[in-house]
């Protein structure tokens, strides 16, 4: 038996997106920017797709533009914007993804821009009256630059909130809502965010494509050059068959987010009330109050059988992971945990989840977990 319960480092494509696409792998062949018929169908393809997630998130389509993923979509959103829009400061928090992290060491490494750090507690929330404070001190060619979900610990930023601080003060806001998009709802319509970002595996869709939302009031130029594609600002012929499945994974996660939802709160709920009823002084990381349902971080007491506890999970064939992914498979020490005080002689394993995982799926979980670590509640 092997369970997959690592969802929030990728999501298993739906069968509903895999047959779209092999249709437009087999029928959709020409080039976009053909003026031919063959150009034309696949014209049809890539823009039907943008006014799917356009009119999802309350933007228009000329603010949607198509890009290799949500990495690639935060650093042209960031890069940009102090290449071109003059920003010079960077708020943001230690607890950002590494795509953004690794962005704001170059630019300061660079003296590009400077970046100042918000402090976040031991849920992983920021200070909003810190944020306000900074901002009413200094607001000149400042962006505000910060996760809507944290991909380790599920802790959830309020986007309502910091929009409006951020127009207050007149700054731009830039949020990394790839563990958000397709489970949450989304609303550009007042236009107060300049930037969001999105991975289609994130939400079911197929690996290697995303977006990139800019604002219409936001006029950056390209990341990289070469032809016309995506009305300029992205260079390189559309992956197709990609930016289809990416849409018809965004259409079925919106039409089906309510009942999504209601299953990931309902399992997270049933496998923390597991873990507490069988296991001692477990912690679970992250907010108490405004979480990602699919996320569950667990961290364990230090045991001689703790330390082996990944690679026994595997063996057992449970697919969980450390923590973020993105670091060429290597487990490294969490900056996340570490940056809301975790103590580091603590195993956590990070559970996610996504509405095709069940209860009993849970129950083998907690079984093997009795096996690996003595700490139980006999």
């Amino acid at each position: 038996m092997r369970i997959y319960f690592d969802n929030a480092s990728t999501t298993p494509l739906l069968p509903e997106v895999f047959n779209y696409m092999h249709e437009v792998n087999s029928l959709i062949y020409g080039n976009p920017s053909s003026i031919h018929f063959f150009g034309r169908q696949a014209k049809i393809i890539v823009e039907d797709a943008r006014k799917i997630l356009a009119e999802g998130l309350g933007a228009s389509t000329g603010e949607i533009f198509f890009t290799s993923g949500a990495t690639e979509a935060n650093n042209m959103a960031l890069y940009c914007s102090v290449r071109d829009l003059g920003i010079q400061t960077i708020i943001s928090t230690k607890i950002e993804h590494h795509c953004n992290l690794h962005m704001f060491d170059y630019l300061e490494a660079n003296n590009l821009a400077s970046i100042k750090y918000l402090n976040v507690n031991n849920e992983g929330h920021i200070d909003y009256d810190q944020l306000d404070e900074i901002l009413c001190q200094n607001n000149d060619n400042v962006m505000v630059s910060l996760m809507h979900g944290n991909n380790e610990i599920g802790t959830l930023n309020d986007m309502e909130r910091l929009a409006e601080i951020c127009h207050n003060h007149n700054v731009m806001l830039h949020m990394d809502s790839a563990q958000t998009i397709g489970k949450m709802p989304i609303d550009l319509s007042d236009e107060k965010v300049a930037f969001i970002s999105g991975s289609a595996h994130k939400f079911h869709g197929p690996k290697g494509v995303g977006f990139i939302y800019i604002n219409n009031n936001n006029l950056i130029k390209p990341l990289f050059h070469g032809g016309d594609q995506e009305r300029g600002m992205r260079s390189g012929t559309e992956n197709i068959s990609g930016i289809a499945g990416m849409a018809k994974a965004f259409e079925l996660a919106s039409s089906e987010m309510e009942d999504r939802t209601k299953i990931l709160s309902e399992l997270r709920q049933y496998f923390v009330q597991q873990l507490q009823d069988n296991f001692e002084d477990i912690i679970i990381n992250g907010s108490s109050s405004s979480f990602l349902p699919n996320i569950l971080s667990v961290s364990f007491p230090p045991s001689e059988n703790v330390d082996m506890l990944m690679m026994n999970l595997d063996i057992s064939g449970i697919c969980a992971s450390s923590g973020s992914a993105c670091s060429s498979g290597v487990e490294n020490d969490s900056h996340v945990l570490e940056e809301i005080g975790h103590d580091p002689k603590r195993k956590t394993v990070r559970f996610s989840f996504s509405h095709l995982n069940t209860k009993k799926e849970v129950d083998y979980v907690i079984s093997k977990l009795h096996k690996l670590t003595p700490e139980r509640i006999s």
